[in-house]
């Protein structure tokens, strides 16, 4: 697969110009910050392996990504997670469907032997196969983010801010570590900020031009909220749309606790913006 270089655009909210690394660009589903990740799978024979292992949840867009590339791949994709009710299996639109058209095997694991299940995958490894951990939250994923790093050195954009949004964090650490001379700004998705840098000194330590701002209030994961409903309304109109997971938090707390012009990187993500909204009418926040 040819390397692909993502364009920059202009975005304007609340006032403020913003610089937008188009990383959606790439793939309806293997797009953003997944992308950056799998760089490195992406670049890997076909031949190499047979089957892709992962786990973690049924609206993660690592998910969705990497059963987009096994079936380019043509690799056997096995995806576990916890017990899920049988209304979302009898979905037809969201990241889950989606994944299961394209292949992947879904494998259910009841809820108390899951943690200690998924401890034993690396454990239990053919040379055919290769895990990859929730999220993409691997080391697989530095070479990717390093190749990002360069491309914003070469565009050379008028900022020295850099903000990306984190669930495991590995994006944001793997793009502050690779690209030093600029501040990468961070937000917790999944828990908060020490959980979020618990993950993070799995992979590396934590180096100093990575900031982790604090949103102002707690967030439970994937659950609706106006706030998040509302800042993705004014984005979406201001030109670009984001993804309803982990892009609201950001620019809520970007807009409130930064002042610089900033360079915002697109973490892709989007496919699953249907199935969102969906829960946001629910809730009454989408007029019908």
């Amino acid at each position: 697969m040819s390397q692909k270089t993502s364009p920059l655009s202009t975005l304007v909210v609340q006032g403020r110009e913003f610089l937008i690394k188009r990383d959606e660009l790439f793939d309806p589903y293997l797009s953003g910050n997944k992308y950056r990740k799998l760089h490195k799978l992406l670049h890997t024979p076909s031949g190499k392996y047979k089957t892709i292992i992962s786990y973690g949840g049924t609206q993660s867009n690592a998910m969705l990504a990497l059963a987009a590339l096994c079936k380019e791949k043509k690799w056997h994709f096995i995806y576990y997670t916890k017990k899920i009710a049988q209304i979302q299996k009898e979905q037809t639109i969201g990241n889950f469907f989606q994944a299961l058209t394209f292949g992947m095997e879904h494998r259910e694991l009841e809820n108390e032997l899951y943690r200690d299940f998924i401890a034993t995958l690396d454990i239990n490894l053919d040379a055919d196969s290769y895990l990859v951990h929730q999220g993409g939250a691997d080391s697989i994923a530095r070479e990717g983010l390093e190749v990002l790093a360069q491309e914003i050195r070469e565009q050379n954009p008028d900022v020295k801010s850099v903000a990306t949004p984190s669930g495991t964090g590995t994006t944001a650490l793997y793009l502050a570590l690779a690209l030093k001379e600029y501040t990468v700004y961070t937000t917790p998705s999944i828990g908060d900020v020490a959980y979020l840098k618990e993950q993070m000194r799995a992979l590396s330590a934590i180096p100093d031009n990575l900031v982790i701002l604090e949103p102002a209030k707690k967030y439970h994961f994937a659950k609706p909220y106006k706030e998040f409903y509302e800042i993705y309304c004014e984005t979406k109109e201001a030109g670009i749309e984001f993804d309803l997971l982990y892009a609201p938090s950001l620019w809520l707390t970007l807009l409130q606790l930064t002042r610089e012009k900033i360079l915002y990187v697109h973490s892709g993500g989007v496919s699953g913006n249907e199935s969102m909204l969906e829960r946001y009418k629910k809730k009454g926040f989408v007029s019908l």
